[in-house]
């Protein structure tokens, strides 16, 4: 490529890699929201981010669009190549994201709208704060090309997926020991559990950094290989 050619190239990757973090935000902005109208019953909120939901998914068909024009005329090679695909598999776990928190929203006004007294007293705000962090922590280390923090987040994954253990055995015992918080203890399993789902797409997001940086996949190995890979 000419010089003039690769600095506009340069320039299409560095666009295409703001709008990407500029995506992250929204999606934890989403999440962010959808938890506070959980606890405050704050419907204005809640449905703020049931509607914000399409503005996500613009995003990402536009991002993946770029991504596609990026390779049918520059034809990227090694590191640029490794970058977009980087890029479209990113967008698609920050969609999923999206489509978590919106769950989290409309749960939250089901909950908040059916007039029952009987809601488990549980706390679930510990563990939606850890999935914001991971998801920070990802878009950082996908900003600055961090392995390190790349792997910090796939070791967080492991902390998530064991206070969500919790929560299950805590809404469990609800429901046992009393039958009337059946339903609002349900609802609050699948609230959870959304939770739980954003951990692990930041956890994807982070380890898409490493092969992006490292050019290995590290999916579907253990935390200790990634450690060892991540800091090679």
């Amino acid at each position: 490529m000419t010089e003039h050619t690769s600095k506009k190239f340069d320039s299409e990757l560095e666009g295409i890699r703001n709008r990407v973090l500029q995506m992250g935000g929204m999606v934890e902005l989403q999440i962010v929201k959808a938890m506070e109208g959980l606890a405050e019953g704050d419907l204005l909120l809640i449905d703020q981010v049931i509607e914000n939901d399409n503005r996500v998914n613009i995003l990402e068909i536009e991002l993946d669009e770029a991504c596609n024009q990026v390779i049918a005329k520059r034809q990227p090679t090694a590191v640029d190549l490794r970058m977009i695909s980087t890029v479209q598999k990113t967008i698609t776990d920050l969609e999923r994201i999206g489509d978590e928190a919106k769950k989290i929203a409309k749960t939250a006004k089901q909950l908040h709208t059916g007039g029952s007294s009987f809601m488990p007293q549980i706390r679930l705000g510990h563990i939606a704060d850890a999935v914001v962090d991971m998801l920070r922590t990802a878009l950082d280390a996908y900003a600055r090309l961090d392995t390190v923090a790349a792997a910090q987040v796939v070791r967080q994954d492991k902390e998530v997926d064991a206070e969500f253990k919790g929560i299950m055995r805590q809404l469990i015992t609800y429901m046992m020991e009393d039958p009337r918080t059946i339903s609002q203890a349900i609802e609050l399993m699948f609230v959870a559990k959304s939770v739980e789902r954003i951990g692990d797409h930041a956890k994807n997001i982070a380890e898409y950094v490493v092969y992006m940086v490292k050019g290995r996949d590290v999916r579907h190995t253990s935390l200790e290989e990634i450690e060892r890979e991540a800091t090679r």
